[in-house]
């Protein structure tokens, strides 16, 4: 294992050893190639680079305290990019192959999964993008697949605590029949200034109201929203939103706890009456949320008086993060072990 200090890394990009590789060609998939190399040769008229027909995806590897390395719900990764795939009209890449790339990775790279001790993981980035030369907007005919693996620390510098969020009115992160439900790069570029502004402001994240009324909570720039209250998890159901796993999973240990879990259209006037909130993905697993401000509006809903995460976000937390790492029972077959 790599002598780093895993418990003080940021949430960026460090070199590691590998990366794989897997191109589209002449209507099909090639063979697995492994890499050293941190860049592409790339066509300037590659269709990723003009026509924006580019996804991703972001999963974990956790060094376990049993000594495994496991990696959590990756099929439901492989399910996402395919979706994508299907909107942006890139080939889809099998579930089978996607995860055999995933273990190949992580096992080449076993040096840089932090220690379970640490609270780092080895953040992994699949990335499918088009590579053919087009000038008309059409696909290309030619893609590559790659998966890049990093070590990270937590996405929010205070860890598992509340934060203060604020909704964004003058800004979008995706129509409503848009590109919002897939998982490409055009809709973190449409967040970049209003992520910005949030941060100037002194919050930790942006939220958007659906863009065509203003009048109910879509998502935050990188994850999903949720609410509690009498004993019932809510999330909004939008045609924007990106299905988030990690708030899927969230709502079947809800379900696993005996909570009701409701998934519908959320009004900017209910965020008053939860008893806690959070925003919750791949990266920070939930975010608890302190309050909300719409400074247009002058309103502020506050969520915990304390500043303190709630004590059903503080639970769901915990028994997700004790799957992922092989401490509570996983009933679910939600993990793969990767390395045993």
């Amino acid at each position: 294992m790599k002598n780093l200090d895993w418990a003080n890394l940021s949430f960026g990009y460090m070199p590691t050893d590998y990366n794989v590789r897997c191109y589209y060609r002449n209507g099909k998939w090639g063979e697995i190639e492994v890499s050293s190399d941190e860049y592409i040769k790339l066509h300037m008229a590659a269709t990723s680079l003009h026509y924006g027909q580019e996804a991703f995806e972001g999963l974990k590897a956790y060094r376990c305290p049993d000594g495994k390395v496991r990696v959590f719900r990756m099929e439901e990764n492989a399910a996402r990019l395919q979706s994508t795939c299907r909107g942006i009209l890139m080939p889809e890449l099998p579930t089978e192959l996607f995860c055999e790339m995933v273990k190949k990775v992580v096992r080449l790279n076993q040096e840089w999964i932090p220690t379970y001790e640490s609270g780092a993981t080895l953040y992994i980035r699949p990335l499918l993008i088009g590579t053919g030369a087009q000038v008309g907007v059409r696909p290309a005919n030619e893609y590559l697949f790659l998966i890049l693996v990093t070590p990270v620390g937590p996405y929010f510098k205070g860890g598992f605590s509340a934060n203060p969020y604020v909704i964004m009115r003058d800004h979008d992160r995706a129509a409503p029949l848009g590109t919002g439900v897939y998982k490409v790069g055009g809709n973190y570029a449409a967040s970049l200034l209003a992520n910005k502004k949030a941060h100037d402001l002194g919050y930790a994240c942006e939220f958007y109201l659906d863009a065509k009324e203003k009048k109910y909570i879509d998502e935050c720039g990188a994850a999903n929203f949720f609410g509690i209250k009498n004993n019932t998890y809510i999330t909004p159901k939008s045609t924007s939103i990106l299905p988030s796993i990690t708030n899927k999973s969230l709502m079947q240990l809800a379900e696993d706890l005996g909570m009701k879990v409701e998934r519908r259209p959320v009004p900017e006037e209910e965020l008053a009456t939860f008893e806690e909130a959070g925003a919750c993905g791949t990266a920070a697993v939930i975010s608890p949320i302190s309050r909300i401000d719409d400074v247009e509006t002058g309103k502020s809903y506050v969520i915990s008086k304390d500043g303190k995460p709630g004590p059903i976000s503080e639970k769901l937390y915990t028994h997700l993060r004790n799957i992922q790492y092989g401490i509570d029972e996983d009933k679910h077959g939600w993990t793969t072990v990767v390395i045993d």
